[in-house]
């Protein structure tokens, strides 16, 4: 099975341009589960669940904002509700002991289409979390090396 890092390199959009699978989902032309929608935004569940609830929460307008490492001032207001509608997202599902929001910026940050996206796993269980940092650290020690861990 591939890492996260190779599947988000291998998936990379050749044409900058080109839609997304996220603009595709957002024209309704690719089905998804759709747990919160306005004008701005749209929040779907992840196909392939890194947690035990994992939701994409997307821009319906791009506006030049194809990653964090992208944002301009102009972004300040999407940036905001993206973070407000991962907080909105996490009442709704019940996640009153807390969630996690990550943002994946370029494909060596494992975001492999060019749109920002917060994604809204909570942090599970003890047992669960302790699996997911064991995880983290083997993939992150796979591609790094066990000398540079950061939180060692």
């Amino acid at each position: 099975m591939a890492s996260e890092k190779q599947a988000a390199l291998a998936a990379t959009p050749s044409d900058a341009d080109a839609p997304t699978i996220f603009d595709k989902i957002i024209n309704k032309e690719i089905p998804s589960t759709v747990v919160y929608e306005d004008d701005k935004v749209l929040a779907f569940r992840d196909i392939s669940p890194q947690a035990p609830t994992h939701i994409l929460i997307i821009p319906k307008v791009k506006d030049g904002l194809t990653g964090l490492s992208k944002a301009e001032e102009r972004h300040f207001e999407i940036l905001g509700r993206l973070l407000y509608t991962a907080k909105l997202i996490a009442k709704q599902e019940g996640l009153d002991d807390g969630f996690r929001t990550v943002i994946n910026d370029g494909p060596k940050g494992c975001k492999p289409i060019s749109l920002p996206h917060s994604c809204a796993p909570p942090w599970g269980t003890p047992d669960e979390l302790a699996t997911r940092l064991k995880d983290v650290g083997k993939g992150f020690t796979e591609s790094h090396g066990s000398d540079k861990i950061p939180w060692a």
